[in-house]
């Protein structure tokens, strides 16, 4: 049952808001694992998990006045105070995080972009990074065509069973940012734990699942399917160190819908929801590694440990994150303008 609303929070009034502890979501899939180490080490399941949300409509705030509550209905709430000037949608938290676990090949799928999305009376489409937090030796994720296949040839080879030849197979390695544009036939492999950020969508589309017996989507699919896209492994440069400080931040990938930078932190460090463009946003820190404790002033701390996601909501303005002893952490928000596609390469 739900929690009943708070008599103390209003719509858009600032003070009721504060970081938001979300409690992840496990979502049972046949390619998971039972066994969510190194990132949930003393979770154990029966089933097989695939997924972890953190920032999904129903996922559940664990702290303050609000535990309980569901994303969706304290954004429904709080509006523009809890998500930010940046957002186009002012009722819809902008962005879906989680973490990924396969353990065997997922479906070979594609996420339409917001055109197609549109078209089938969608608010936008899903385009999304994975960020690789760990990677065993020989992890592969298959992402597009290969150069000079069409949808006609990739409509064939799901009819002849053999729509992995056609996929263009990469070896990923911890660390690595991956951009996953709406449109791109893609698919992950065995090895890997990543950290994915993506618009607020659960809209896909499964082309070809190795003669599991589950729903293919093959018209839909196929007719949002680009036989040319952007995607690929991001180029950026090395950490650099903030200030005099022993933080380091990397700056992962600039995209049209987020912007993602990795946090390595031993010192204190003050952060801010507004961006250069002069917007602020909704910020979510995603922890993969240590521990931390946030601070606004005049709020509770809340401490954030590997696994955890915290929401720093748009109107707080400025935050700080203190390590115990140090906390390595991803922060993402949706940029104040338009941005291009970023750099990547196959």
């Amino acid at each position: 049952m739900q929690a009943a609303r708070p008599a103390a929070f209003h719509s858009g009034t600032m003070g009721a808001l504060y970081p938001l502890l979300m409690t992840p979501l496990f979502d049972p899939r046949p390619w998971g694992t039972t066994d969510l180490a190194p990132i949930y080490p003393n979770n154990k399941f029966a089933e097989r998990i695939g997924e972890a949300w953190l920032t999904g409509d129903n996922s559940v705030v664990a702290n303050g006045l609000f535990a309980g509550k569901t994303l969706a209905a304290i954004t429904q709430e709080s509006g523009r105070t809890l998500v930010g000037e940046a957002p186009r949608d002012p009722k819809r938290f902008p962005l879906l995080t989680k973490f990924l676990f396969p353990h065997e090949k997922l479906s070979v799928q594609v996420h339409p972009d917001d055109i197609a999305a549109q078209e089938r009376g969608e608010p936008w489409g899903k385009t999304e990074c994975w960020y690789v937090a760990h990677a065993k030796p020989g992890a592969q994720i298959a992402l597009g065509l290969q150069p000079g296949v069409t949808k006609q040839q990739l409509a064939k080879a799901i009819d002849e069973k053999r729509a992995e030849e056609l996929l263009r197979w990469m070896d990923v390695f911890t660390g690595d940012m991956i951009y996953v544009a709406g449109g791109t036939v893609h698919t992950l492999g065995p090895g890997s734990i990543i950290v994915e950020t993506q618009q607020q969508s659960d809209t896909t589309y499964r082309l070809y699942d190795y003669g599991r017996p589950r729903e293919l989507h093959l018209e839909h699919g196929l007719a949002c399917v680009k036989e040319q896209v952007a995607s690929g492994k991001t180029l950026r440069p090395a950490p650099a160190p903030i200030g005099t400080s022993r933080n380091r931040r990397s700056a992962l990938i600039e995209a049209p819908y987020f912007v993602v930078d990795f946090f390595d932190v031993k010192d204190v460090i003050e952060l801010c929801t507004r961006d250069e463009a002069g917007k602020n946003s909704a910020h979510v820190m995603v922890v993969t590694e240590g521990c931390g404790v946030v601070e606004v002033d005049g709020q509770e701390p809340v401490t954030m440990t590997k696994g955890d996601a915290v929401v720093i909501p748009a109107g707080l303005n400025s935050f700080r994150v203190r390590p115990q002893w140090s906390v390595e952490f991803l922060k993402a928000y949706v940029p104040g303008v338009l941005l291009p596609e970023p750099k990547t390469r196959m």
